[in-house]
């Protein structure tokens, strides 16, 4: 089994949501991490701070992945500050609502460059310094259908989920690569809970989940040394209906 106490942990769009969920949970497991933010650096030292009750080193790192050139720069500053490098979560995204209509090519490229491109190169830089590491890439559940009123968007997460297939194969024996594909477990930053409320029966398990539902199925992954190229829906089983928004 794949000790998480005393390795580092590089977390990308660490400092809020799903990203500082992820940090804290890694912390609690004896993990140093590396907290990677763009413009959120006050959200960032702040969860540095927590991390802190959990006896584990950590390290700020900010970079625009929106910058290909970003992404290997990130890589070796993350070592050197920290010297080692275990793990990789790409979390870090942008969501923007654009339909399928509206999408034009900046759309387009600028989604993909951050939520897939950017993993990818991340991806390819780390396993180039480590002989035993792991990656998880945070996709979203709504690629097990069709959403054309964030087609970009859309695109983009099914597009880092063949990745993570693609890079499975091929970092193996040294790296494994798995995803998580989040549903309902927090609002848009623009919205409450009620809002989660007023989607919760479209679920079958008629409830949402919560940040610790990622947290610990990120632990259960790099926990696990015989797993990779998989990608786990942690939706309540909202990927079992298929569903199609904005048709």
């Amino acid at each position: 089994m794949f000790e998480l106490a005393g390795k580092v942990a590089l977390i990308t769009g660490a400092a809020k949501r799903l990203g500082a969920a992820i940090t804290l949970g890694l912390a609690e497991q004896g993990t140093n991490v590396i907290i990677h933010y763009n413009k959120s650096k006050i959200e960032a030292q702040k969860l540095k701070t927590q991390t802190a009750k959990h006896n584990v080193k950590s390290w700020l790192l900010g970079a625009d992945l929106g910058k290909p050139e970003s992404c290997r720069k990130l890589i070796e500053k993350a070592y050197e500050h920290s010297r080692r490098l275990d793990i990789l979560i790409n979390n870090a995204s942008i969501f923007m609502p654009t339909s399928i209509n509206d999408a034009e090519p900046e759309n387009l490229l600028k989604e993909l460059i951050i939520n897939a491109w950017a993993p990818f190169l991340l991806s390819k830089t780390f396993a180039e310094k480590t002989k035993d590491g792991k990656i998880i890439n945070i996709l979203d559940t709504r690629i097990a259908g069709y959403d054309f009123n964030h087609f970009p968007y859309y695109l983009s997460k099914r597009m880092l989920a063949t990745l993570t297939e693609s890079l499975a194969l091929k970092l193996a024996p040294n790296v494994t690569v798995n995803a998580i594909a989040p549903g309902l477990i927090l609002p848009p930053e623009d919205k409450g809970y009620d809002y989660l409320e007023q989607k919760k029966h479209t679920v079958p398990l008629k409830k949402y989940g919560s940040p610790d539902n990622i947290a610990t199925t990120v632990i259960f992954l790099l926990k696990n040394d015989f797993v990779t190229g998989q990608t786990i829906y942690v939706d309540g089983g909202k990927h079992l209906l298929q569903t199609i928004e904005g048709l």
